[in-house]
């Protein structure tokens, strides 16, 4: 069964919008993620949401089709991405996005 690692490529900040638009004028890049962070998952960690040391959720919501795309061996996004077992994928939070690298690990 194929495995999926999640990694974080880039944490990206939009003090402007932050300024204008959030409660806290500056609230800075997420705090949740660094971009050294990487977990692998298998099929259990996904069905039974024990992923590794948590996650945040509304990242999770915007991911979790693309990895369970990924656990079940399919093609993340054909014909989109050059190799079919990856997509750049970003959580919908537009002042601070976190973009993950979701790539499929076949044994």
């Amino acid at each position: 069964m194929p495995k999926v690692r999640i990694s974080v490529l880039r944490r990206n900040y939009f003090p402007e919008l932050a300024s204008r638009y959030c409660m806290n004028p500056d609230p800075g890049p997420c705090v949740r993620f660094d971009e050294d962070y990487s977990i692998v998952i298998d099929q259990d960690a996904y069905f039974s949401m024990q992923i590794p040391g948590g996650f945040c959720q509304e990242a999770w919501n915007c991911i979790s089709h693309y990895v369970y795309a990924a656990l079940q061996g399919g093609a993340v996004m054909g014909g989109w991405m050059a190799d079919d077992r990856v997509m750049i994928a970003s959580c919908n939070d537009g002042v601070r996005p976190v973009v993950f690298k979701i790539e499929r690990l076949d044994d």
